[in-house]
Parts: C-alpha cells; structure tokens; sequence
C-alpha cells in the first residue's frame, strides 16, 4: 500500500475535501481523479492553489470554493518538514497561505511526506516562507534581518515571486534550536507579513512513504491524550 491509497481510505463517500499542492498532494489527487471518474469514489475538492486546481480539473474532480464548500472533511496536503510532534513547515512550494486556511478550514488534516521530510526539530533544513505584501516588503526585511532571519525575497525567472493571493514570498534563515510557537507569533507581528510556513498543532495524520514510490513506511497519529 502507499501512501496515496491509504489517504484515500481517510476520505469519506460523498465528503468535501481540501486538496494540497506538491507532489505527494497531486499524486493524490490524481489517484482521487481516477476513482471519481471510475464512479467509485464521489467527493467535492477545495485546491490550496491555481495549480491544483488546474490539476483537479484535468483529472474530473469537482471543485467548489471555500465559501460554497463551508467546513471540510478533510485536508490532504504535503509538507516540507514533520517533527516528532507532528508539527510542520511547509510552503517551500509557495502555496502557504491557501494550504493554512484550507487546513484550518477541515475537520483533519492528513499529511504525505517522504521519509526524507522527517526531521528531529522544526528547522532543520535551515528554511521558513513567509508570505508578505507587496506594499509591506522592505519593512518585513528589515524587521526579519534583524531577528538573525536573514530573509531572501523569492524569484522565479529572475522576478519576484508572486503568490496566488498576490503577495511576496521571503526565505527566512532558521536552524534549531528554534522555538516554533514564539518564532511564529514574532514574525506575525511584523505588519505587512500574511502568514508563515509554520503549522503547528493542525495535523492529525501524517503518512510516511518511502521517497522513491510512496511505498507507506508509517502511520503517525497526534497524541491527544492531556
């Protein structure tokens, strides 16, 4: 079994679902075209970004918009980084801020990821996204550079990055140790900033395959116990 068939044992029969962006999260939505047009399977997505959109459309699964969809099932997406409590960073394929409300918007939040993403501390791979206005730019790097982020505006083509919401996109140096919840609250409180690629206490499930073929490795499941 991989890791895209068992997220797809997760989704209920006639839900309404968030549909991630990265690899893992399109192999999964691929897999969910092939059921859906099969007539096995019938949901309604949500994409985290006009690129999964545009795949889900490809493939026959029907999209709504978070106004019209209300509360979610359930979110499959990717992430970047999974600590041992479950916690993430994600964005580094620059759809945070869709990914954040569309988790945030369900009632759980399953994640795939290569054993590759596993990491013993938030930080490891050295990189934080953070979403800001364009209006708000030259403050957030200022106000970052001088919290020791040394942030670095991301370019595609040699321009600016632009978001789908419209926004700029800065690389934020991190290493740990790093505490996770006070770098976030830090980093929101800059004005101009949207949001960071910090996911903390919002996945439920994480599904780890193995890097080549998403071959499940293992099931991990957030302690809820007080």
């Amino acid at each position: 079994m991989t890791i895209v068939e068992r997220a797809l044992e997760l989704v209920a029969a006639d839900s309404t679902i968030g549909l991630g962006s990265g690899r893992a999260a399109q192999a999964f939505v691929r897999a969910l075209g092939d059921r859906v047009r099969a007539g096995t399977m019938r949901v309604r997505g949500v994409p985290t970004s006009e690129e999964t959109a545009a795949l889900a459309r490809e493939v026959g699964v029907p999209l709504l918009t978070l106004a019209e969809a209300g509360e979610l099932a359930v979110t499959v997406d990717g992430a970047d980084e999974v600590d041992p409590n479950l916690d993430l960073i994600k964005g580094y394929g620059r759809a945070l801020v869709r990914e954040k409300i569309v988790a945030a918007s369900s009632k759980q939040l399953v994640i795939l990821v290569g054993t590759e993403k596993l990491v013993p501390r938030l930080g490891s791979r050295g990189r934080l996204p953070v979403e800001v206005v364009p209006f708000g730019l030259p403050l957030c790097e200022r106000r970052l550079r001088a919290m020791g982020c040394k942030p670095v505006p991301f370019r595609k083509d040699g321009k600016l990055f632009v978001s789908d919401n419209g926004n700029y996109i800065l690389d934020c140096e991190i290493a740990p140790p790093v505490a996770p919840a006070v770098l976030e609250q830090q980093i929101l409180a800059i004005p101009g900033v949207v949001d960071t690629g910090l996911f903390l206490g919002m996945a439920q499930v994480v599904l780890v395959g193995d890097t080549a073929d998403f071959r499940l490795v293992e099931e991990r499941r957030r302690n809820t116990r007080g």
